[in-house]
């Protein structure tokens, strides 16, 4: 029996660390910047860093390192960086055993860091959107929470027959709900958002769900509360957290600091939030601070699972402080 099994992608990550000079302004890009090489060039890196990343493992890392039994679910390739993943999760104290090898090659992220500006991630999804429903031990599933990290691409049909089993098996569900999810048919999508306990989205994916622009975000919190009846949590970068229950809206973010590396920072705060949550006996307060503060240990380390808190590092929510406010929900 586990305290929680999580679900999403396993991933070989490569950090790279870039010259702020390859970082120019062009209208004609979403947010007016991008990077730019000249084509057939060799662009000099000023330091690199390997590590490991994908929402099933980030998240399987907090979890373990608060104490709780956890596996994960999803699959690696018959290669380096699949058979480095296992030794990690070995290491780490993560059950592997419902992780399968396919064909594929690994996942992998390159991601390019500037100085000053945010990182860009070059994608690859190979092994992890392998993962068929008869590749899944369903029998030995045994756990008081799932975790579903985003699943993408092909893997997000397995979405409805995890959330399925595990309300036939009155097992908790969190949901971080990724654009795949989302964009599946619009049954399944709210069979999905029936049987989910808590719901977590970031600001992008709250307004690809409710079709409202990501700024109106009191219209927002009222259209997810009427999909989901659940516990609602949308992040929102630097300026934190909102979480809604259909009673009560609850508003958190920390305190500035100095961020090293934004890889991770969804994963470290849904997991540091679900452990809050169960640690405190469904305490949102307690869950959002210990979610904010692992958030911001893992973004004040380079790499996706290196800062998050430990069991014996919780004294620091108290130290830090962070305030929550609380107010009706609008209807």
């Amino acid at each position: 029996m586990f305290d929680i099994i999580t679900f999403g992608s396993a991933t070989w990550d490569i950090s790279l660390m870039l010259a702020g000079k390859k970082v120019k302004d062009n209208a004609d890009l979403i947010i007016d910047k991008g990077i730019y090489f000249n084509l057939g060039s060799k662009i000099s890196v000023k330091d690199m860093y390997f590590g490991f990343g994908g929402g099933g493992v980030n998240t399987a890392t907090t979890f373990r390192k608060q104490g709780f039994r956890v596996a994960y679910c999803g699959a690696v390739g018959d290669d380096i960086p699949g058979k480095e993943i296992l030794e990690y999760l070995r290491e780490t104290g993560i059950d592997s055993s419902f992780v399968r090898k396919v064909k594929k090659p690994t996942n992998n992220s390159i991601i390019l860091h500037v100085p000053k500006e945010d990182r860009t991630i070059l994608a690859y999804r190979g092994a992890s959107e392998m993962l068929k429903r008869s590749d899944i031990q369903w029998e030995k599933l045994k756990s008081a929470w799932f975790y579903l990290a985003p699943l993408s691409g092909k893997l997000s049909v397995l979405t409805e027959d995890i959330v399925n089993f595990a309300k036939k098996n009155n097992i908790k569900v969190l949901a971080n709900l990724g654009n795949s999810q989302i964009s599946l048919n619009k049954n399944k999508l709210r069979n999905i958002l029936n049987k989910v306990d808590v719901l977590l989205l970031n600001r992008e994916e709250a307004s690809l769900l409710t079709g409202v622009d990501y700024k109106k975000e009191k219209e927002i919190i009222i259209q997810t509360n009427q999909m989901h009846q659940g516990l609602n949590v949308i992040t929102k970068g630097r300026e934190g957290v909102v979480v809604f229950d259909g009673k009560r809206i609850y508003e958190a973010k920390t305190k500035s600091f100095k961020m090293v590396d934004a890889t991770g920072a969804g994963d470290s705060f849904g997991s540091g939030f679900v452990s809050g949550f169960i640690k405190s006996g469904h305490d949102i307060e307690y869950a959002i601070r210990l979610g904010l503060s692992n958030s911001k240990h893992c973004l004040m380390s380079r790499g996706s699972t290196n800062g998050v808190l430990k069991e014996k590092d919780n004294y620091l929510v108290k130290k830090e402080n962070i305030k929550v406010r609380i107010k009706g929900l609008a209807k």
